[in-house]
């Protein structure tokens, strides 16, 4: 595993591995100046090699989950492996945050990593190559991943970092506040498969348009947050906005993927120490028509952009 550490001159900086092409810190300045990193992670090396919670890594071929691991394309029926019983989640046993990824180019503030998935791995028809490039630019991160294949297949490819704003992985995340610019989201059944309902967020525990606290919002809900909000048609304006007030730290969060899964993390240590925002494709795309087609084929090309803006802090 090689760790690579990119900068710019304004004081944000990041550090990525080439072992799931992860995200392992995000530092950006607080209201007083002060660095901090922002994601949460691990203190020991060895645990990078686990990392069961998809710190920060890059998650392929397929983000979140498809119901059954089963799909087809054009009449010819595909079986992934089942790695979350009874689904597949997250490209599999060994999915994308598991591999080790070609270094392409590193400069001081970009990185671009490789990857070919062969065909068959982890069931997926298909030669799919990947690639993914860091860049930091003046309070920016951008996270870019473009795929190319050699058989029609199903790509949907995100970052999945954990984020805590007040820097400090001891700190509750909830009294963060958030927006999310989407007016509907995707109900799940018990399995956290969608139900194909495409639920308006008004009046419910899922309203974010407005700026609220998780706090506030998970009092009301009947469950905790690990959900797929289809985000309203976006022009320049970001997909969510959400502030930190110890810090005065505020994150702007843009994508051109047509959902954010919204998820509250929870360990033993601190409940809910950090949330992921992962926009992607949404869950079960392939067995749910009436959801965008995640379906990817020879000659196309896959993009997927997300950037994260810090404005000054509050």
């Amino acid at each position: 595993m090689k760790t690579f550490h990119i900068s710019h001159p304004s004081g944000i900086s990041a550090t990525i591995t080439n072992f799931g092409a992860t995200l392992r810190s995000l530092s950006v300045p607080d209201r007083d100046g002060k660095i901090g990193n922002i994601l949460l992670g691990f203190e020991e090396e060895s645990h990078w090699l686990e990392n069961k919670y998809y710190f920060g890594s890059t998650i392929g071929r397929y983000a979140n989950r498809i119901a059954g691991g089963k799909f087809s394309i054009d009449g010819t029926n595909c079986q992934l492996s089942v790695n979350n019983e009874p689904n597949h989640l997250h490209g599999g046993f060994k999915g994308f945050d598991k591999v080790v990824w070609e270094t392409e180019t590193i400069s001081g503030n970009s990185i671009i990593l490789t990857h070919l998935s062969p065909d068959g791995d982890e069931g997926y028809p298909g030669n799919l190559q990947t690639r993914i490039e860091y860049t930091l630019s003046e309070n920016t991160l951008t996270w870019k991943a473009t795929a190319t294949t050699d058989k029609p297949t199903i790509v949907n490819l995100t970052n999945h970092a954990y984020f805590n704003l007040s820097g400090n992985p001891h700190q509750s995340a909830l009294d963060h506040i958030l927006q999310i610019n989407a007016s509907k989201y995707l109900p799940t059944n018990s399995t956290n498969i969608p139900t194909g309902e495409q639920r308006k967020v008004a009046g419910s525990a899922f309203d974010f348009l407005n700026p609220t606290s998780i706090r506030a919002n998970l009092q009301n809900a009947d469950t905790s947050f690990d959900h797929n909000f289809i985000l309203d048609p976006q022009t320049s304006s970001p997909a969510v906005i959400i502030s930190e007030q110890t810090s005065g730290r505020v994150m702007h969060l843009f994508t051109d993927q047509p959902g954010l899964q919204f998820y509250l993390h929870s360990d033993p240590a601190n409940q809910h120490s950090a949330f992921c925002l992962e926009p992607q494709k949404y869950p079960d795309s392939p067995n749910q028509h009436a959801f965008p087609s995640p379906i990817l084929r020879p000659g196309e090309t896959y993009s997927h952009t997300i950037s994260l803006h810090f404005p000054k802090p509050l």
